[in-house]
């Protein structure tokens, strides 16, 4: 009897062994996933990053004008059929501007794509005109400044290259200027 009740209890001893090494199996890749995730999230900053300080020197880096006639910007450009592999750039490696080597642990090479979105509202120059009771009663007109701004889509690597890792795209708004 004695032998019996030992193998039971050596049986439930192993299940919950099992038990607990399958819980730290599965915590081990949800911190793996995380780290992979942060590490694609640090690449497509630095694309942002980049692609920031080539708008003032490389205006050939725009892809186009969302506000000319007939062009339709969609939400996530690299959705948009008509984008080309050319206008899709790669963070550059080994440059003094916009810099950026992805680690061994990263997926890819960063990419970005920069659009023209007009021109708009300066808010950092812009008075106020008609917003104030002030404005309204004594009719004093303010400036109405406006900047070209663009967008910056970017993301942590080509989907088709990386694989099973993780992409992660992002989008900035920037002030020309």
């Amino acid at each position: 009897m004695a032998l019996v009740v030992a193998m039971i209890l050596l049986i439930l001893i192993t299940l919950v062994g099992l038990a607990a090494v399958h819980g730290t199996i599965m915590q081990q890749k949800m911190s793996a996933n995380q780290y992979d995730r942060e590490q694609a999230f640090q690449s497509a900053e630095a694309a942002v990053r980049a692609a920031t300080a080539l708008i003032p020197t490389s205006p050939t880096l725009i892809w186009h004008n969302c506000q000319a006639g007939g062009i339709t910007c969609l939400p996530n450009p690299f959705n948009d059929s008509t984008l080309t592999s050319n206008d899709i750039h790669s963070v550059a490696q080994g440059t003094t501007l916009g810099n950026y080597t992805a680690t061994s642990t990263a997926a890819g090479q960063p990419q970005f794509v920069i659009e023209n979105m007009g021109n708009w509202v300066d808010q950092t120059t812009n008075t106020g005109f008609g917003q104030t009771g002030n404005s309204r009663n004594y009719g004093v007109q303010g400036n109405s400044g406006t900047a070209v701004f663009y967008r910056i889509t970017a993301r942590s690597g080509d989907p088709a290259v990386v694989g099973d890792r993780a992409v992660v795209t992002i989008q900035a708004v920037v002030k020309q200027g």
